[in-house]
């Protein structure tokens, strides 16, 4: 996308007023120009779209490619670093999702992780009892929002439990929009890929009745998955499987907290966690970058002409807030069903892990519902600290007191 005068085009991603409050250009965009000119990071410019419809076709259609290593697609990170958007390891796996993704998505069947659920509110009880040993406040996401998902999606994979403090610097660069420079992000990227190949190797040796286990025997028997793509595999789960879910639970627990009557609501009627915690998704404000698209040829959306060569960004956050699409949109309804937000996106490349981050997320509420009723923020809502330079939003810290 281009335009002549420049000074225009408003920087992306947005910022927003309030922690969880969302950036008043979204409305804005979604009344007035729904798919709108905006400068990344780079330098570079794309459009973005704000609106339901726009956003869950452009996810829907095939013709929209995740290929953003081609030399016409927009760069996203500042300083010429290499976002996992445009990773070329990435744009492989991508290019034959068809040939991993199925078999990903028999390892996160509503059975399997519906067996996993007990597991994991044993952990959530555990992260509970530690954090409450201690004098408030504390930090729900360092002391359960952050463990507990590394803890599943290790016990998922088949590795021990990984340092954290090292898994959220691999995290962090992987993720990294303008937080690393391109040398710091092959630097955590190569000390990743050596824990990884340590890990394929242990269980080559010794597998096991786990996901990685699985990968590795498809591997072995030529089943079209190179030991790159197997490692690469490895870390977008290990990284994907806990960072949202982490940022999420410490979303989700500010949201319900800042606003009291929430809170009360769920203690008074605990069967509307699911319908809460789908709500909780749809109404983040802070869900990061979004999913950018490139195409190759014209394309006809919604009666608007997007040119070929045009990177796209798809704001499911801007798009869950659509009023042609969802009543009271503004509104945060505890107990909207059906809720169709598009989250985790839509289509052939919507998330496989979805069913396992909502078990974890409802886990998390059912047990801090019964376990702490009196729990509540540290600090005013307004006071959270944002995570910032990242594709992923959250905050820094979620203080809370019981």
């Amino acid at each position: 996308m281009s335009t002549n005068d420049t000074e225009q085009v408003p920087d992306y991603p947005f910022r927003s007023p309030e922690p969880l409050e969302p950036p008043p250009q979204w409305a804005e965009l979604r009344e007035r120009c729904p798919m709108a000119p905006v400068r990344l990071p780079s330098g570079d410019q794309a459009m973005l779209l704000t609106r339901y419809r726009d956003v869950r076709g452009v996810l829907s259609d095939r013709r929209f490619s995740r290929q953003l290593g081609t030399d016409r697609a927009a760069r996203i990170g500042s300083d010429g670093s290499e976002t996992i958007f445009e990773n070329a390891d990435s744009a492989s796996l991508t290019e034959n999702h068809e040939r991993w993704r199925g078999r990903l998505h028999k390892s996160f069947t509503a059975k399997r992780v519906n067996a996993m659920q007990p597991r994991v509110e044993q952990m959530t009880e555990q992260l509970v009892d530690e954090m409450i040993q201690q004098p408030p406040p504390a930090d729900l996401l360092a002391m359960v929002g952050f463990p507990l998902p590394v803890w599943v999606i290790c016990d998922l994979l088949g590795v021990p439990d990984v340092d954290r403090d090292k898994l959220a610097h691999w995290s962090n660069s992987m993720l990294s929009m303008t937080q690393y420079s391109r040398e710091q992000m092959q630097a955590a990227q190569a000390e990743f890929d050596e824990y990884m190949q340590a890990h394929v190797a242990a269980k080559r040796a010794e597998p096991g009745e786990d996901l990685l286990s699985e990968l590795i025997i498809a591997v072995d028997e030529g089943q079209a998955l190179t030991e790159r793509e197997l490692l690469t595999i490895g870390q977008g789960i290990l990284v994907a499987g806990h960072e949202t879910t982490s940022n999420m639970i410490g979303k989700m627990m500010a949201m319900l907290l800042g606003e009291r009557s929430r809170w009360e609501l769920l203690l008074a009627d605990p069967s509307l966690v699911r319908t809460a915690v789908e709500e909780v998704l749809r109404f983040d404000t802070n869900s990061g970058f979004g999913l950018p698209r490139f195409i190759t040829e014209d394309v006809e959306l919604e009666g608007h002409t997007i040119p070929g060569g045009t990177t796209v960004i798809c704001s499911m956050a801007a798009a869950n807030r659509d009023a042609a699409s969802f009543e009271a949109a503004e509104t945060m309804d505890l107990r909207r069903s059906p809720n169709p937000h598009l989250t985790f996106g839509a289509g052939p490349y919507a998330c496989v892990g979805q069913a396992l981050a909502r078990t974890e997320l409802q886990t998390v509420l059912r047990v801090l519902l019964r376990r702490l009723p009196t729990l509540a923020l540290a600090v005013p809502a307004e006071q959270l600290e944002l995570r910032e330079g990242l594709l992923i939003g959250g905050f820094e810290r979620v203080p809370v007191r019981w």
